[in-house]
């Protein structure tokens, strides 16, 4: 016990007793230099962070060919002599689909309320996470991630790992820099079509086609500007947004995204608003299925 008193009292108090008795000329040099000290260490910490998780000093970065080969697990459909589908078997509730056979609405949601200038960046959006940090650190109001679809689709494909106190921000660094990889090798077409068909909708859903089919029984490409708001709100918390489970919830979440359609033009003012005043209405279909590899 007697060591641990000696070693703080000379880590913390003899420096302050030795600074009190500085002249105070000294006492402004040393308190100018220990601040100019502390700066450069704060700037230099995220520069090595960065360095260290793009170097793969932090865990390994995937390669232009393992992005080039993403792959996500399928459901196998069983079905009857006359074609009706008995049941699906499944680690990941998820059937694929190509671009056409989704509804722009889908699209359009997705874009005015998780990444509004997704055709603008590449990959990160600067000013959008300028604009978070200073909502969040110096406004103190809560806002969201600053991460864009692209970002979102690089911690679906590859998850993420624990630092410790390092996690968040090791796992952001990550994700930016596969999302500037994902950027060069694919389309923005192309990149929608792999979110939509990775994200989870909730309740073992996974990609848009399972999601659609399970809470309206209808393809996605017949998806209305509502429905497609309806499952564009769940992202942001599929157990919270639940339209089954939490229909106040998701209805204010649909009206939520609604507005941001409206605000950023992709519905008109008139057609938003008649939108937002109809009831949420599901055509649930619930596919019996069991587990496999």
């Amino acid at each position: 016990m007697k060591w641990i008193l000696r070693f703080l009292k000379t880590l913390f108090i003899q420096p302050f007793i030795w600074y009190s008795r500085l002249p105070i000329k000294r006492k402004i040099l040393v308190a100018l230099i220990s601040i100019a000290s502390f700066c450069v260490l704060l700037l230099l910490f995220p520069l090595v962070l960065f360095f260290s998780v793009s170097t793969g000093m932090l865990g390994k970065i995937p390669s232009d060919k393992e992005l080039l080969d993403v792959k996500n697990y399928q459901a196998s459909e069983v079905y009857s002599s006359d074609s009706v589908l008995l049941g699906r078997y499944f680690v990941e509730n998820r059937s694929d689909a190509s671009y056409d056979e989704v509804s722009h609405y889908l699209f359009d949601a997705i874009i005015a309320t998780e990444d509004a200038r997704f055709y603008e960046h590449t990959g990160v959006d600067t000013k959008s996470l300028l604009r978070v940090l200073v909502k969040s650190i110096v406004l103190r109001q809560k806002t969201g991630g600053g991460s864009t679809i692209t970002q979102q689709l690089a911690k679906n494909l590859f998850g993420r790992k624990h630092y410790g106190f390092l996690t968040i921000p090791v796992n952001k660094i990550r994700e930016a820099i596969i999302a500037n990889q994902l950027e060069k090798l694919y389309t923005k077409k192309e990149i929608l079509m792999l979110y939509v068909n990775t994200v989870s909708f909730g309740e073992d859903t996974y990609g848009i086609k399972t999601c659609s089919q399970r809470f309206f029984n209808v393809t996605p490409d017949k998806l209305t500007a509502e429905q497609a708001a309806v499952l564009a709100g769940t992202l942001k918390s599929p157990s919270l947004y639940n339209p089954r489970r939490n229909p106040v919830k998701a209805l204010q979440r649909r009206n939520l995204v609604l507005a941001q359609m409206e605000k950023y033009e992709y519905l008109p003012p008139a057609v938003s608003k008649k939108l937002q005043a109809t009831p949420l209405t599901l055509h649930y279909n619930r596919f019996d299925n069991s587990e496999g590899p």
